[in-house]
């Protein structure tokens, strides 16, 4: 069983961000901080952390919101080196992200450079959905003007922060009714230089089509004409969800016209009755049964069973095979039943 996240933001962290706070502003009461952070801190998951570390940040820094922020922006750390394999060190922010989106929805201004900097050494995803609830049309003015930022962190919170259904975030309701916001700020993006930001761009085109399937093949259409093949690749990515339901424009627009002409013998399981904490395999012969060749995505759905006790599918990509008439091929995937 995987180690809980919480477990990598331990006690340390606070007193880690105490230490950096005093550095730049001597009168903090560390040990007044501390005691407020800790506790009960071990019976906290990990956002909860995050969040009683924030409160104890508002009691002990400067009631002035304005003051107490400049502070925590004067503390932050160097900006990441990198836009990719970060591990748990950014989340040192967690408390500072909460912090702004709890306490500065009220104060715009200091709030945008607060959340600016912070997205450079963590990502301030979470806390920019406050201001575009509470302010949306000048956050989205303000995200228009990042669009075209150097540090891919700020581009990449351009397209992060508004996807309408963005996981263990609040949603977006404006924008699941209307879209139209956001798909201007991806249209600007869609090419970015950076993989990075370009990943972001097709999660959010997948929320996007999870409300607006049409809107999302027709943007997916649009976007592969004439398209790089890193622009193709983001199409690819948005329309992956699309693809799992089986929508055929979905799987027209990535090559897959038509139903596949195919049939499945030998099917079998791996052992038979696998047991949790055992790998199982499923395993079947594929023969196309057309008359001419043929590409051909496979997909699995496995259906997990609940705590009570129903079932909830779950699609999961397996292979694409180029068969020819009569070919026959074995496929043999591992499962893992872990807990």
């Amino acid at each position: 069983m995987a180690e809980p996240l919480k477990n990598q933001f331990g006690a340390d962290k606070p007193a880690t961000i105490a230490g950096m706070i005093a550095n730049v502003y001597p009168p903090f009461d560390v040990d007044a901080f501390l005691a407020d952070a800790l506790a009960g801190y071990e019976a906290l998951d990990l956002t909860p952390r995050g969040r009683q570390i924030a409160v104890a940040l508002r009691t002990h820094l400067p009631a002035d919101y304005e003051e107490a922020v400049d502070i925590l922006i004067a503390s932050l750390g160097p900006k990441l080196a990198s836009t990719e394999s970060f591990g748990m060190a950014p989340f040192l922010y967690l408390p500072h992200v909460t912090f702004v989106a709890t306490y500065g929805v009220d104060h715009f201004e200091s709030s945008m450079r607060a959340q600016y900097e912070l997205t450079q050494r963590f990502s301030a995803e979470f806390s920019i959905r406050a201001f575009l609830i509470a302010h949306p049309e000048a956050t989205l003015a303000r995200l228009r003007a990042w669009v075209d930022d150097p540090s891919p962190h700020v581009r990449r919170l351009v397209s992060e922060g508004t996807r309408p259904r963005l996981p263990w975030a609040q949603r977006l309701p404006a924008f699941q009714q209307d879209p139209r916001p956001v798909l201007a700020l991806l249209e600007r993006l869609k090419d970015d230089p950076e993989l990075y930001v370009r990943r972001s761009v097709a999660n959010n085109l997948n929320d996007i089509g999870k409300d607006h399937p049409a809107l999302l093949v027709d943007t997916a259409r649009r976007w592969m004409a004439d398209a790089s093949e890193q622009r193709a690749w983001v199409v690819r990515h948005a329309l992956r969800s699309a693809v799992k339901r089986g929508d055929p424009e979905a799987l027209s627009i990535i090559g897959f016209d038509g139903a596949a002409e195919v049939r499945i013998e030998n099917a079998r399981m791996e052992p038979e009755a696998p047991a949790i904490g055992e790998t199982a395999y499923v395993a079947f012969d594929l023969i196309h049964a057309g008359a001419d060749a043929q590409r051909i995505l496979v997909d699995y759905c496995v259906h997990y069973v609940k705590a009570n006790g129903k079932t909830s599918p779950k699609v999961f990509k397996l292979k694409t095979f180029e068969l020819t008439p009569g070919e026959r091929t074995a496929v043999r995937k591992a499962l893992s039943l872990t807990q």
